[in-house]
């Protein structure tokens, strides 16, 4: 599937970037900006969001999809580039790393909800996913899509009260609540593998996980999990930051992206 790509900002270096589900590219806007010059940010529309084409069950299960469009990105620019990706789009970018760590230079993941990561591991994990997203599955399986919406939004938004939302947005998200679903395969069962035994402690690069301290307490559980398996990882909590941290705190996520970037062009 051919993605719908856009360049933000204008540097000498360039960054990959995956957005979130319900979200596009230009959601990396106010990062790209924060980071002035420095790096720049290539990012994508994943597949059904955007301008990119839609998705359905016959073009391919969306994580491996959309991690096959970044890769034959990667490699039209060049490579190895920083890959960075948020939420479901961090878990793309940490497949694209496995699957091809000679195309990304490092890796920044904010909170990437690889749930399957602490299932097992962390004591209670299953059960606060579990919990967490049973309302949204109840309102998925009555056929409520606007409440599945309304519910997802209000967890893992950016703080702006569903009411408050204009009708021609919250009728747009609706449409697309189906992408969320769809990528269950690859972040709650890993039909990808990436969780496979030795795959993560085999992955020479170095990670910064960022999350948000005030963001639900399954991603803190993800979290310790793929920190506990990658070998060259850090965290970093950004204080005050819930899930939407590339847009309610750009300027501590570009210095986050920049401090790696820096890190790394002095090796």
């Amino acid at each position: 599937m051919q993605l719908h790509w856009q360049r933000l900002g204008d540097a000498p270096r360039v960054a990959v970037a995956v957005h979130c589900s319900l979200a596009h590219g230009r959601s990396w806007s106010a990062v790209a900006q924060m980071m002035g010059g420095r790096l720049a940010v290539e990012a994508c529309d994943m597949p059904g969001h955007g301008r990119s084409p839609g998705w359905s069950d016959a073009e391919g299960e969306i994580q491996g999809l959309t991690a096959r469009a970044v890769i034959d990105r990667i490699e039209g620019l060049g490579g190895p580039v920083p890959l960075i990706g948020h939420s479901f789009g961090g878990t793309v970018a940490l497949r694209v790393a496995l699957d091809r760590p000679d195309l990304v230079s490092h890796l920044v993941l904010l909170e990437p909800v690889m749930f399957a990561a602490a299932f097992g591991v962390v004591p209670g994990a299953r059960e606060r996913y579990e919990a967490t997203f049973a309302p949204f599955a109840a309102a998925i399986a009555a056929g409520d899509r606007m409440e599945a919406t309304r519910v997802f939004t209000t967890l893992w938004g950016g703080g702006v009260p569903w009411e408050a939302l204009p009708q021609a947005q919250r009728e747009a998200m609706a449409a697309r609540i189906h992408l969320v679903v769809a990528g269950n395969p690859g972040i709650v069962e890993d039909v990808g593998g990436i969780l496979a035994p030795g795959r993560l402690e085999a992955l020479d690069l170095p990670v910064l996980l960022m999350d948000g301290a005030a963001s639900p307490p399954v991603i803190d559980d993800i979290q310790r999990a793929l920190h506990a398996r990658l070998p060259r990882a850090r965290r970093l909590t950004v204080p005050g930051a819930g899930h939407m941290l590339p847009l309610t705190h750009a300027r501590a996520v570009a210095d986050g992206i920049l401090a790696l970037n820096e890190e790394r062009a002095e090796v």
